[in-house]
């Protein structure tokens, strides 16, 4: 689980007869498709099956990023508490503008979601999707992604960790971004630079940051991450449900099943 063992060229050479590599979750960032498919062992993940528990958690990290959940939890519960400030102001999210980088199945569930909201959607994907699924939650494609990020009050990156994909978000497009934006990263730590968006956070470039996931994972304990009161950060539990979990097990053993059976493999990573 979570990597282990690395599936490496001295494992493969250890394991003559390995049919498939069945991963849980959707990205496989961590696997050489190249090197698995020369060796004719198959691979698989469980891409939907994710997908609403993760959406669902996005939305959480916009709401508490926004509403400054985490904080306010700390002075209600600190013994140092006497009374509540009433200058102590959060964000409002109904009615923003939530840009969504990355429209695939978990996007365009967040974009659901945040209909309800009444929030202005916009979105950057590699594919527009049809008019037919934009109108259904109101979604406005941005070709270029500097249009969505010096637009968007908050920005939702949902995209899977490729060479195009990563450090997406550096220095100069979290200085396109509003001084009053929020960053919601629910994909993979290395799409962002962190670097770049500590310096953001710091000198008020953006507003906040909330992460559920980072580069690397665990970040190290004297990370200044770790130190900001503007970031909100989950030990990436996007699809952390004993339901979805449990689903994602069901997944990966009917494809293991169905590639030593030598049938089609369910969710086969081509």
């Amino acid at each position: 689980w979570f990597h282990k063992p690395v599936v490496n060229e001295e494992l493969l050479r250890s394991l003559p007869n390995l049919k498939i590599v069945a991963s849980a979750g959707v990205g496989i960032d961590h696997l050489d498709l190249k090197l698995l498919s020369s060796r004719g062992v198959k691979v698989s993940n469980t891409p939907f099956v994710v997908s609403t528990d993760t959406a669902d958690l996005g939305v959480a990290l916009m709401l508490a990023s926004s509403r400054r959940i985490v904080e306010g939890h700390q002075i209600a519960v600190s013994p140092d508490t006497r009374h509540f400030s009433a200058d102590w102001l959060g964000t409002g999210v109904s009615g923003a503008t939530l840009g969504i980088v990355g429209m695939g199945t978990i996007g365009y569930k967040v974009a659901q979601r945040a209909r309800a909201f009444e929030m202005k959607i916009l979105y950057h994907n590699r594919r527009q999707r049809n008019k037919e699924e934009e109108g259904a939650v109101g979604a406005i494609y941005c070709k270029k992604i500097d249009d969505l990020l010096q637009q968007s009050d908050f920005v939702l990156l949902s995209v899977n960790l490729t060479p195009q994909t990563h450090q997406l978000i550096g220095k100069r497009e979290l200085e396109l971004m509003k001084p009053t934006a929020t960053l919601i990263n629910i994909s993979r730590g290395l799409v962002v630079d962190q670097d770049a968006l500590v310096e953001a956070l710091q000198n008020g470039v953006i507003k906040a940051a909330a992460l559920d996931v980072t580069y690397p994972e665990p970040l190290p304990r004297h990370h200044p991450l770790l130190k900001l009161q503007n970031v909100v950060l989950t030990p990436h539990i996007g699809s952390a449900t004993r339901e979805t979990r449990r689903r994602m097990m069901e997944g990966m053993l009917e494809s293991i099943q169905a590639a030593l059976a030598g049938l089609p493999i369910p969710n086969e990573v081509l």
